[in-house]
């Protein structure tokens, strides 16, 4: 099924209101399932908007949350997501983030009482398309153990830095703790597609290829301990900084079982040109020393060369995606 991209939008915010989200709530995540489709990050997009939907519907999200930001300083902020969607309580704090960066140097935003949001460098991008060094953190229920252990403690909780390069986004890093997304796995294990030896372990904390088999047991750190110690590094800036709960606390991102997950977020945004007037000259400098090396690229350029290329063009859904999503 082939949409166009104001198509493909009003059909997430209509199973999103039909599921029970008011319009202020639904239009951000839509537009954040717009952005990762048109990334190319279909795994985030029109594959999560029936996971969105199932959250409304038993109660796991609050279709009618009502953020609340409080100031700290002039540069320090926290919001309240009410247990609703993060971008949209996102979109709250960057309100204000944004503003006080450009004036007093940085500012950052603690969100607690959250849910999944998205891809996280959609939302860094959100402060570089402003002039601004965005740096993000969110946990996620947990699904990592220590190394040696086979129980959970911390979810493959990303972070993310995006850069403005001369007026451009031209750098976004967004990895995860975990080798690969957990997405990515929940994605195979609907066609029961093998995953790939490394990227998770069974229950009995040996390495799995069968993606169901992965989604009992736990997901591999990136570099081993060096992983966890990013996740343990996301966990304190999202939970025990932004307010969210432990990931051992939190319900699952991918059923309908617990309550809401009331995760966390974290963003710092920083004005460049009051740190380092040099800023764009090094920062051009550092970018092409990458450029020059025959086969590398610089982190996200794919993500930024799929948006330019897809952004006026239509988006496919799978049909039986698109049969599942019409449904509801």
């Amino acid at each position: 099924m082939q949409l166009s991209q104001e198509n493909a939008l009003n059909l997430a915010i209509e199973k999103l209101q039909k599921s029970g989200a008011t319009t202020e709530n639904a239009i951000p995540l839509a537009k954040g399932i717009i952005d990762a489709e048109n990334q190319g990050i279909k795994s985030h997009g029109f594959h999560y908007l029936p996971i969105y939907c199932l959250h409304l519907s038993c109660g796991k999200v609050k279709g009618d949350a009502l953020p609340s930001l409080q100031q700290i300083s002039n540069s320090a902020f926290k919001v309240n997501a009410d247990n609703g969607f993060a971008h949209r309580a996102i979109d709250f704090a960057f309100k204000e983030i944004i503003n006080s960066a450009k004036q007093n140097g940085i500012a950052s935003a603690g969100i607690s009482n959250s849910y999944n949001c998205g891809v996280l460098g959609y939302h860094t991008r959100c402060l570089a398309e402003q002039g601004l060094v965005g740096i993000g953190f969110t946990n996620a229920p947990a699904s990592i153990a220590p190394l040696g252990g086979i129980k959970a403690v911390v979810g493959t909780n990303p972070f993310s830095i995006a850069v403005p390069v001369d007026g451009k986004v031209k750098l976004i890093v967004d990895q995860s703790a975990s080798v690969i997304a957990k997405s990515e796995i929940s994605v195979r294990a609907k066609t029961n597609e093998p995953i790939p030896e490394g990227w998770a372990y069974g229950p009995d904390g040996k390495f799995t290829t069968d993606a169901n088999e992965a989604l009992k047991g736990t997901m591999a750190p990136s570099g081993g301990y060096k992983g966890f110690g990013v996740g343990l590094l996301v966990e304190i800036m999202a939970a025990c900084l932004g307010g969210g709960n432990l990931g051992t606390q939190a319900s699952s991102f991918a059923n309908d079982v617990g309550g809401p997950p009331a995760t966390g977020q974290f963003f710092m945004a920083f004005n460049p040109s009051m740190f380092n007037k040099n800023f764009n000259t090094q920062i051009n400098q550092l970018l092409n020393s990458i450029e020059e090396q025959e086969g590398a690229r610089i982190p996200g350029s794919s993500r930024i060369s799929n948006f330019d290329k897809n952004k006026e063009a239509a988006i496919n859904i799978k049909d039986t995606l698109f049969e599942t999503i019409s449904k509801i």
